[in-house]
């Protein structure tokens, strides 16, 4: 007799996925469709906090817009707790109590004005003042976009618009909160305050989260983690049986945390397993443990440890970019530039990192003109010409010799074939089109992209191929300096080391490389210089390795430093606490190293306190 309430208690307290199927139409015209979902079970208990891992184009960003009644599956059913969402009835109760915040924010702004755009979804749900006041100041205040409340919301930055998305979901205290790469664009304090919010409120209010991300360390904050791979959930379970499934890792295109990265490099070197009760997302703890086990073994290999040299810089010390004396400021009071100097040198990676709305787009839209410098100047200088980026005459020249690619290059596309979007520049350049072909399947093969989608349409390609043919675009124009705004943004493991392994390649080919980026990780790890912005001033500029190894420099400048930097620094603190005077010499940004280096130093420990 009690059966049915406690059927009815679980169906209330789930969201279930029940053998979903789902294909979008093709817009080739042809009726054909385009399988995505082929079967998909799972369920999410109420107050949960799961993440969902894939390659790109494995069907995550549409399991989200299914269970936001965005789109409705072929086949199976939904139900989100107890509620079909084939059920026409329960739409918006459903809608009501699900909010989703996407990875590009422009597709989700309506509103011009800031604290405008948060109140549109609360007043579509009816929330009455002065309630409707409250939750859009509370949204605003959590997400730090307060003091920018009554700016347009098309002057704010990437990052920014991105808070201002997830202040606009957070305004209409959903029951489900859906995280779809929502945090690709904030800097990495911001991304951190944000995560800490969401967990707070999952407490205090029993919010269910659902977060789909490539960010492996923002996975291991989860309780469970779902792996889609071509439409079919492939593994499920913990974050520590997840990262420690090698199948599943190699097989899905997935990578490890940093702190899981580490502690696997130290047992592998020290031939000690990690213990199995060790919770993955304890960052505190996993330090400790790592730290045991090189105290307990490492003094046994008696400095036979070999650590890597550091990456050697090949890059020339001749100026191809210079900036001076830049200032610049948007009416609206946005992102301000003050008074920049910097030299950027022939053949290098550099990179410009800084928290979200510093300037670093406006900084590089200057680079090629699109923004004229007034006051200063920005000098481009190419086969011993002198080009003034504030000269109109100089303009064209500029443009052909800096190719700019945004964190959107989806944007840049519009063509109806790729090689005819690749081709577009060219053909504007006058290059005859005897030249082009050639020109175009040499830049294609360059960035990784198959013969077999030269012929399809640009916008049915995945994320990451759209933005292999937004840099072909660009490429193809032979630039000798190229910019890339957050070129990994919103690519999977694969993706982004692919895109490095490219832009390594284009370095190798004598073309300067600057990047904007909000991963410390990434940027330190591929950067032969990297430039700090903060409040519109250059705080610091130098080798990744010099920079951050200054930690207190970094954090007074605001400056977040790599994870793996920063947890390699946790266990060296540890070590040092029973190793008095233990000498850590080097430092590294991959992993394995970072483990060699403490290993190495406490194996040659000479200290009264060394290990038996």
């Amino acid at each position: 007799m009690f059966t049915i309430p406690c059927v009815f208690f679980i169906l209330w307290r789930m969201i279930e996925v029940k053998g979903v199927h789902f294909s979008y139409k093709s817009d080739d015209g042809a009726g054909r469709n385009k399988p995505v979902l082929h079967g998909v079970d799972l369920q999410i208990e109420k107050g949960s906090y799961v993440a969902v891992l894939g390659p790109n184009g494995s069907g995550k960003s549409t399991l989200a817009k299914l269970i936001d009644i965005l789109e409705y599956p072929e086949q199976g059913n939904i139900l989100v707790f107890g509620n079909d969402t084939k059920d026409n009835d329960k739409f918006w109760q459903i809608r009501e109590s699900c909010a989703c915040v996407f990875q590009n924010p422009d597709n989700q702004i309506v509103g011009t004005v800031v604290e405008e755009d948060v109140a549109f979804g609360p007043e579509n749900l009816g929330i009455p003042n002065p309630e409707l006041r409250q939750r859009v100041d509370d949204a605003l205040k959590d997400t730090g976009l307060y003091l920018m409340r009554r700016r347009p919301a098309a002057s704010l930055s990437g990052g920014q618009k991105q808070k201002l998305a997830i202040a606009g979901a957070l305004a209409m205290h959903p029951e489900i909160l859906i995280l779809d790469e929502s945090t690709a664009m904030l800097d990495p304090i911001s991304r951190s305050e944000f995560l800490h919010l969401v967990e707070e409120m999952r407490v205090t209010r029993g919010l269910t989260v659902i977060t789909i991300t490539h960010d492996m360390n923002e996975a291991c904050r989860c309780e469970k983690i779902f792996v889609i791979k071509k439409g079919v959930i492939v593994a499920s379970g913990t974050p520590a049986q997840i990262f420690s499934n090698e199948e599943v890792i190699e097989s899905a295109g997935l990578d490890r945390p940093v702190h899981y990265r580490f502690l696997s490099a130290v047992s592998e070197i020290l031939g000690e397993d990690i213990p199995s009760d060790i919770d993955i997302n304890d960052k505190k703890t996993a330090a400790k443990t790592a730290a045991e086990m090189i105290r307990a073994k490492a003094p046994k290999l008696k400095g036979t440890i070999e650590v890597a040299e550091h990456r050697k810089v090949e890059s020339s010390d001749e100026n191809v970019l210079e900036v001076r004396g830049l200032d610049f400021g948007y009416d609206e009071g946005g992102f301000k530039l003050d008074h920049i100097d910097l030299d950027v040198r022939k053949s290098e990676i550099l990179a410009i990192v800084g928290r979200s709305g510093c300037g670093k787009t406006t900084l590089i839209s200057h680079f090629n003109a699109l923004i004229s410098p007034k006051p200063g100047q920005v000098i481009i200088r190419k086969d011993g010409i002198t080009l003034d980026a504030s000269n109109k005459k100089d303009v064209k020249k500029i443009r052909s010799t800096v190719g700019l690619v945004f964190q959107y290059p989806e944007h840049q596309l519009f063509e109806e074939t790729v090689y005819k979007d690749v081709a577009y520049g060219l053909k504007k350049m006058g290059v005859p089109e005897e030249e082009q072909d050639a020109m175009i399947r040499e830049t294609t093969d360059l960035v990784g992209l198959p013969d077999s989608v030269l012929e399809c349409s640009p916008f049915e390609l995945s994320g990451g191929q759209k933005r292999r043919v937004a840099m072909a675009g660009v490429l193809v124009m032979r630039p000798e300096i190229l910019v890339l705004d957050e070129p990994a943004s919103g690519l999977d493991p694969a993706g982004r080391r692919e895109m490095f392994k490219m832009i390594h390649n284009l370095k190798a080919h004598g073309t300067t490389v600057i990047i904007v980026t909000h991963n410390m990780d990434e940027a330190a790890t591929h950067a032969d210089r990297i430039c700090c912005l903060g409040g519109g001033k250059m705080l610091a500029i130098d080798k990744p390795e010099v920079l951050f190894a200054d930690y207190r420099k970094c954090k007074e400048s605001g400056i977040d430093i790599p994870r793996i930097t920063s947890f390699a620094r946790n266990v060296r603190h540890l070590l040092r606490d029973e190793l008095p005077g233990l000498e850590v010499k080097g430092i590294s940004f991959d992993p394995k190293e970072s483990a060699k280096i403490l290993i190495k130093a406490v194996s040659e420990y000479k200290g009264d306190c060394h290990a038996e």
